[in-house]
């Protein structure tokens, strides 16, 4: 557990740098705020596509050469964000987005690997306070765009890619903390060791519609979640924000993406997962409302973001806490890989439908349109309810 966190905190700190100015840049090269989503848009597919192939490898060789791997490759990203910028290439600049991507498959993997060897009563908690610990580096990544930008004047870099080069630094030393010092390898020790008798088997699926609705919940929570994160920047900037505090706006957010997830993990293995869920639809519903009515003030826009980020949490964890319980065996890996698929490819589309969408009916609209999801969301878990105890 205590090189996991580590690792997140570094891993962070790139993550926190590409959600702040990503879409600021995408709009600056491709000159078209339409093209701003591109950014959340490619990270979320580079995640997506790299889900499946980290989950095999762990699989085949556990989860340190997984994490150790695709932290490298994180790191190639932001160093290909550099030279994105200093050639004015916006394709190199989604190649390098979609490179990043790989570093938030290796953050939702790593929570995973907090519950390999978990008993199934403190999966939520276990899971949680490694989601939690993302908070230092994500928040602290936007907040670098001030002294990142000092650096990048002194060493004449192309202007907001100084972040990118900080974040290179933090992605090779979580690489380094993976491989040197995640051992034994939790993943495959919890194969060596099952604490369920039924884990001897190759693997099962306990209520494979609860599976469908766990993935489900997750894929479009996190739609809703990116698709209106990755326009405010943008949508900031518009209104004269300084990109000081479109970074602080950023990381209040991502410090409630994170920051309460031990929180949530309790109420979920207290409560029930479903329960949790509803909970975080509900901080949902009240952070779409109080950004569609407040999109002209900023204060409002970052108390929604703030309430945003909650939501996520909740949904995110317990969902996540919901696979685990529902999948055992050599199957836990694989059906884990394609959670993070399904995610990914969700908020993939909320943030390619979230530029086309804030230039058509603004920002308002986007955070309306947003909530037909939330609304999909409660549907289900009012049919997960009916059909079954809270417990399950």
């Amino acid at each position: 557990m205590r090189v996991l966190i580590a690792a997140q905190i570094l891993g962070g700190i790139g993550m926190g740098s590409v959600l702040s100015i990503g879409a600021v840049m995408a709009a600056e090269l491709s000159g078209s705020e339409a093209l701003s989503g591109t950014a959340a848009t490619l990270s979320t597919l580079g995640a997506a596509a790299s889900a499946i192939p980290l989950a095999r490898l762990a699989q085949r060789l556990g989860r340190r050469a997984a994490l150790t791997t695709g932290a490298f490759i994180a790191a190639s990203g932001s160093l290909t964000v550099i030279g994105a910028a200093a050639l004015g290439s916006f394709p190199l600049l989604l190649l390098a987005f979609a490179l990043l991507g790989v570093g938030t498959a290796v953050n939702l993997q790593s929570r995973f690997a907090a519950t390999d060897m978990a008993s199934p009563e403190h999966r939520g908690r276990d899971l949680s306070l490694v989601v939690w610990f993302t908070t230092v580096g994500a928040v602290l990544g936007p907040n670098l765009i001030g002294p990142g930008e000092v650096i990048a004047e002194r060493l004449g870099m192309p202007e907001l890619t100084g972040p990118f080069l900080i974040a290179v630094g933090a992605q090779v030393a979580a690489a380094a903390v993976y491989l040197i010092a995640l051992r034994p390898d939790p993943y495959l020790i919890s194969r060596a060791t099952p604490s369920d008798p039924k884990d001897d088997a190759p693997g099962m699926v306990r209520g494979r519609g609860a599976l469908i609705f766990a993935i489900g919940s997750i894929a479009a929570s996190h739609a809703v979640m990116v698709s209106v994160m990755s326009m405010t920047p943008v949508h900031l900037v518009n209104h004269g924000v300084t990109l000081t505090i479109v970074g602080l706006t950023i990381s209040l957010h991502i410090a409630g993406m994170y920051a309460l997830s031990p929180v949530f993990g309790w109420l979920s293995d207290r409560l029930g997962r479903v329960g949790t869920i509803l909970i975080g639809q509900a901080l949902f519903a009240v952070a779409l409302v109080t950004v569609a009515f407040g999109e002209d003030d900023p204060v409002l826009v970052t108390i929604g973001l703030i309430l945003l980020g909650l939501g996520w949490s909740a949904s995110t964890v317990s969902g996540s806490a919901l696979v685990a319980d529902l999948v055992t065996g050599a199957a836990r890996a694989r059906i884990q890989g394609r959670t993070d698929l399904t995610m990914n490819l969700a908020g993939a589309f909320g943030g390619a439908a979230s530029g086309l969408v804030l230039s058509m009916v603004g920002y308002s609209g986007l955070a309306w349109s947003a909530g037909l999801l939330v609304l999909l969301i409660v549907a289900g878990a009012t049919t997960m309810r009916t059909a079954r105890p809270l417990s399950a």
